[in-house]
């Protein structure tokens, strides 16, 4: 189970979109990434990247590295039944129910059929996250940067749910990344597995929310636009895990 992979935290995980490179060179990045010491390859995160484009990304992966291949589906279109898991994700902030509970509802049964493992996820985006593609799609209110206590009430809430796992996230390519603060204060109110991802494009930021309190730091821009994949990751995994 892939589940059991989240006991030997903090762990790092390399996000690819299968929207912004052919499967071919998705692989070889992976590859890198692993030589990196990166535990897991996740798939998925654009509007772009549906139906046989994600199952081709995916079998690259699996073709070029033994790491697990975890789904970031934007919907149930997104669902390839060749990964080994998928974060089956409620965005608990959205104005829009199709993103709460209507893809949810779709992407279940297909999630059954294909035999992977569901990881229930509240899926939180944090100012500026809104200004994203991700934000823009799903008609988020990104919770606010000064405001650690409301993300900590999702995150209560998504536990209280049966969730376990949160993912704080402060948007591709951003400038900032999730404050320390609001990564500390769900680390020490919530119990389920916390995720930030967004902006952490250097160890000294990867370093400072580990310390806060996150236990999977994804970073996915940085990856897809270095020179030195393998490089890359390898400095941002030596700070996850000190």
């Amino acid at each position: 189970m892939i589940e059991k992979l989240f006991d030997d935290g903090p762990l790092h995980f390399s996000l690819l979109d299968p929207d912004e490179q052919d499967p071919v060179d998705a692989g070889e990045m992976a590859s890198s990434a692993e030589a990196g010491g990166t535990d897991a390859i996740m798939v998925g995160g654009s509007v772009g990247s549906v139906g046989g484009l994600v199952e081709e990304t995916v079998a690259s992966v699996k073709e070029e590295t033994s790491l697990p291949v975890v789904l970031f589906p934007p919907d149930h279109g997104s669902i390839a039944p060749n990964a080994d898991a998928v974060f089956f994700m409620s965005m608990l902030n959205s104005r829009n129910p199709m993103y709460i509970t209507g893809f949810q509802m779709m992407g279940a049964p297909i999630v059954r059929r294909a035999g992977i493992e569901a990881l229930p996820m509240a899926y939180l985006p944090v100012e500026p996250a809104g200004e994203s593609a991700v934000g823009y799609v799903s008609d988020a209110r990104p919770i606010p940067r000064g405001k650690p206590g409301i993300a900590l009430a999702y995150s209560l809430a998504a536990q209280y749910l049966g969730m376990r796992y949160v993912y704080l996230e402060g948007g591709s390519g951003v400038e900032e990344p999730v404050p320390v603060e609001m990564v500390r204060a769900v680390s020490e109110g919530c119990d389920a597995v916390l995720v930030v991802g967004g902006g952490i494009n250097s160890p000294e930021r990867a370093a400072e929310r580990v310390e806060a309190g996150a236990d999977v730091i994804v970073t996915g821009t940085v990856v897809e636009g270095s020179s030195d994949v393998e490089s890359t990751i390898s400095s941002l995994v030596e700070a996850v895990k000190g």
